[in-house]
């Protein structure tokens, strides 16, 4: 663990307190394929022979990227230790996830995944990625996405991987999710919220000190009635009551105009990361007995960026027009970071 004894200078100087940081971050890994057919998935563009000419050096750079993009998630302020977890989307398979893990940059730091097959059709998973020194697993479900439309009724997309487990010896849970796309209409991804919301009410009533972080590429923005209505995210935690959720991101958006992912020269902020009142520090007393949100993060790296070109400026896709630019992804990481006293 990563003792963070600057995080309030003049209090450490005082009281000579010293304070304990986590990482949890999510990151969309855009399409993760390894170059094999999975049974009843059409990944067909990711094979050798199709549209993508998918083989083994083009996986294997990805698997370059994406480690390193992971790797560095959370360094600028836990440099040498990262994010104790990582939300990812876009993976295909448990066999892609065991070749990531193994890229030196994460199989220095032990990291293991938590990934349970879904029936998207694409064959596209959500898994969870984590240091076992800071995180432990105990119990892992995939609720499935249920279709509220009886005409949609054989429709299978992506459900909510909720993993609970203990971070710094304190009960937490993870809902990530990969909402619905924007070819489908809002009601959609409003139906995800809607559903996300009775997982994490759940959850609570099973314990309500335990505190839950929902993530994901929602495929909308913080200011969609998803987040806001629906799974009601907060911009401001003081405003952030019982039955809410606090959403940093919606002020990166609104008020610094910027994001995840560009469309048309515009930033959208897809990916984010919600949490529960209980890791909030509501009358700001600062006191930090417990798991407490600290700040939040998108990471930007220049080797992440477009350097030229008609997408100058955004995120550095794998493919563009067809043409492979052995890019990380379309969309950004995002990470927040919880404090604790020691």
């Amino acid at each position: 663990m990563w003792l963070l004894c600057a995080v309030l200078t003049a209090s450490a100087q005082k009281s000579n307190t010293e304070y304990l940081l986590y990482g949890v971050g999510f990151y969309n890994l855009e399409n993760l394929f390894d170059t094999c057919h999975d049974e009843g998935k059409n990944d067909y563009e990711y094979l050798p022979t199709g549209t993508n000419r998918w083989n083994a050096r083009k996986y294997e750079n990805k698997l370059r990227n994406m480690s390193r993009a992971l790797a560095d998630l959370g360094t600028d302020r836990l440099p040498g230790v990262g994010c104790a977890i990582i939300g990812v989307s876009e993976v295909e398979n448990a066999r892609a996830l065991t070749d990531l893990v193994a890229q030196e940059p994460l199989r220095a730091r032990n990291m293991q995944f938590v990934h349970v097959e879904g029936p998207d059709r694409r064959g596209v998973d959500c898994a969870l990625l984590y240091n076992p020194a800071l995180f432990t697993v105990d119990d892992v479900v995939l609720h499935p996405y249920v279709q509220e439309l009886e005409k949609d009724s054989a429709y299978y997309t992506r459900g909510f991987l909720t993993v609970t487990g203990k971070l710094s010896g304190e009960d937490i849970a993870v809902i990530v999710c990969h909402w619905p796309s924007r070819a489908s209409e809002g009601f959609y991804r409003e139906s995800g919220a809607r559903q996300v919301k009775v997982i994490k009410d759940n959850l609570l009533a099973q314990n309500p000190a335990r505190k839950i972080f929902v993530m994901g590429d929602m495929n909308d923005d913080p200011t969609n009635k998803s987040m806001t209505r629906y799974l009601s995210c907060k911009s401001e935690i003081k405003k952030t009551g019982d039955g809410d959720m606090y959403n940093p991101w919606y002020n990166y958006l609104v008020k610094q105009g910027t994001g995840t992912l560009m469309y048309d020269g515009a930033w959208n902020l897809f990916d984010q990361i919600v949490m529960t009142p209980n890791v909030l520090d509501k009358k700001g007393h600062k006191e930090y007995k417990t798991l407490t949100f600290w700040t939040s993060q998108i990471q930007r790296r220049d080797y992440l960026i477009q350097q030229d070109g008609k997408y100058k400026g955004g995120p550095l896709r794998t493919h563009s027009g067809g043409i492979w630019l052995n890019g990380y992804s379309d969309h950004l990481p995002v990470v927040i970071y919880l404090i604790k006293k020691k």
